[in-house]
C-alpha cells in the first residue's frame, strides 16, 4: 500500500510524508502519516518571520505540515551566511493539507474531501515502479580529504584556545546536471536504510528524501521531549559477533560518551529556557540503538513547559538543534560558517507537523539527499562531532560511512 501512496502522493506540488517503518524508539508516534494539497501556507522571505509563522499558527488551530531549516539561526542569533546555496529551500514553510493520510499495517485513514475517493485512486494506482531512477551523472566532494583533515586541525586549534569544545562539521557532496527520480529514490533508500524519522517532502521543484534515525523534539501536552544523537559505530553485515562487537565498543568509548553527553548538557540547558525549574532530565543516557547501516547513541532528555510557552519560543529556545552545532551554539554557528563550503538550508533543520492542539514532533534532518528539478542538482551532506580528542581521518571515514547507503542508491542504482 506505502508503494501506491507514493504513486499516488508524487502528483501534487506540496506534500509530506513521514515514516517511522515501526521502529519502537519510544515515544512511539504514528507509523506513516502522509499531508498533500495546500488549503493555506506560510513561508520564509525577506518580510515573513517566525513571529507571523506564530501568528499563522494561531489564527486557525489545524493540521500543519513543513520544515524549519538550518539558516533560521541568523534570525535566531542575529547571524548571517554568504555560502553557496543551489538547493534553495526557504529558512521555514509551513503547510494545512487539503487530505491526511494515516497508514499502518491493517487499515487507512483519510481526512478530506470524498475519502472514498481518494481511497479507491490509490488503491488503482499501480505498485510499481520504473526500474529508471534517472540519468547517470558523478557523486563529487566539495572537500577533498586533504582539506577536510586540514580543516579538522584548525577546528581544534579553536577548541584549544577555547572557542568552543565540540562543533559539528559537515561536508557536501553533490552531482550537477542530475536528473533524477525522487519516488524511485526514496523508495530504493528505504529498501536499504529503513529509519524512524523518514520523510519525502516536496516544496515544488525542491525535494528532499530522508532516512533520519534521529528526532529533534516532540511536544505532548506540556511534555518535551529531545533525542540527540552521537556516537557512531559501522555495522557489521553477515557476522553477528563481530556486528555485537561494534555495537559493544560503541557503548564503552569514552570518545564517544564524552561527544554524547557534551550535546546532551546543551540540551538540558535549551530545555531549561522553556521548562518549569527542576522538571529538565535525562530519561536515557547512552542508548545504543541498531540502524541498517550503523549503531548509533541516542539520549533522551525531557521536561515540562512553563504555562503559556509558544511554539516560536520553543524553536528560539532549541533551534538549530546541539547534535548539528555544538557548543557553545553561537560560536560554532560561525565557526561553521567560516569553514564549511556550502549553505545547509533544510539540511540539519527539521521536518514534521504541528497538530491542531498544538502538539508536535519534528525529525532532525541528516542523511538526506536534496534535489532541485530546476537547476537539476543534487546534494547530500554528512558531519561527524568533532572534539580534542577527534582524529581528522577518522571523522572523514565517519563521514564517508554515514554517506554509503545515498551513494549506493545513486551509483549503482
Amino acid at each position: 500500500m506505502k508503494r501506491r501512496l507514493l504513486n499516488w502522493i508524487q502528483q501534487f506540488d506540496v506534500f509530506c510524508l513521514l515514516d517511522n517503518h515501526q521502529y519502537r524508539i519510544q515515544p512511539h508516534s504514528m507509523e506513516c502519516i502522509a499531508a498533500a494539497g495546500v488549503k493555506r501556507m506560510i513561508t520564509a522571505d525577506a518580510k515573513i518571520l517566525l513571529t507571523d509563522l506564530q501568528s499563522f499558527i494561531e489564527s486557525k488551530p489545524s493540521w500543519l505540515f513543513g520544515h524549519l531549516g538550518y539558516d533560521l539561526k541568523n534570525e535566531i542569533e542575529g547571524l548571517s551566511s554568504v555560502l553557496p546555496d543551489h538547493i534553495q529551500f526557504p529558512d521555514f514553510f509551513f503547510f494545512q493539507p487539503e487530505i491526511i493520510i494515516r497508514l499502518n499495517d491493517t487499515e487507512m485513514a483519510i481526512e478530506g474531501e470524498a475519502p472514498e475517493k481518494i481511497f479507491d485512486a490509490i488503491n488503482k494506482i499501480t505498485s510499481e515502479f520504473s526500474e529508471d531512477p534517472g540519468n547517470l551523472f558523478k557523486i563529487e566532494n566539495k572537500i577533498s580529504k586533504e582539506e577536510y583533515c586540514s580543516i579538522l586541525n584548525q577546528l581544534k586549534r579553536h577548541i584549544i584556545r577555547g572557542d568552543c569544545y565540540e562543533i559539528n562539521f559537515c561536508q557536501e557532496f553533490f552531482a550537477a546536471n542530475a536528473v533524477i527520480k525522487p519516488i524511485i529514490i526514496y523508495d530504493r533508500l528505504n529498501q536499504i536504510s529503513p529509519n524512524p524519522f523518514s520523510a519525502l517532502y516536496r516544496v515544488y521543484d525542491k525535494w528532499l528524501i530522508c532516512a533520519s534515525p534521529e528526532r529533534f523534539l516532540k511536544k505532548s501536552g506540556n511534555k518535551i521531549l529531545s533525542q540527540p544523537i552521537k556516537g557512531t559505530s559501522r555495522r557489521i553485515p553477515g557476522d553477528d559477533l563481530l556486528d555485537a562487537l561494534s555495537k559493544e565498543a560503541l557503548y564503552k568509548s569514552s570518545k564517544e560518551k564524552s561527544e554524547n553527553v557534551m550535546v546532551v548538557d546543551l540540551v538540558r540547558n535549551d530545555l531549561s529556557k522553556i521548562c518549569e525549574e527542576g522538571t529538565v532530565g535525562v530519561e536515557e543516557l547512552f542508548g545504543v540503538y541498531t540502524f541498517p547501516q550503523v549503531h548509533q547513541m541516542i539520549s533522551t532528555v525531557t521536561g515540562t513547559l512553563k504555562k503559556e510557552i509558544s511554539f516560536i519560543d520553543i524553536i528560539k529556545a532549541t533551534f538549530p538543534m546541539g547534535s548539528m552545532t555544538g557548543a557553545p551554539k553561537r560560536n560554532v554557528m560561525q565557526l561553521i560558517e567560516q569553514f564549511e563550503k556550502t549553505k545547509r538550508g533544510i539540511f540539519s533543520g527539521a521536518v514534521g507537523y504541528i497538530s491542531p492542539e498544538g502538539d508536535f514532533d519534528f525529525n532532525v534532518v541528516i542523511r538526506s539527499l536534496m534535489y532541485n528539478v530546476k537547476y537539476k542538482y543534487l546534494s547530500f551532506q554528512t558531519g561527524s562531532g568533532i572534539t580534542f580528542y577527534s582524529e581528522p581521518e577518522q571523522e572523514y571515514e565517519e563521514c564517508i560511512l554515514k554517506a554509503k547507503a545515498i551513494k549506493k542508491i545513486l551509483e549503482d542504482g
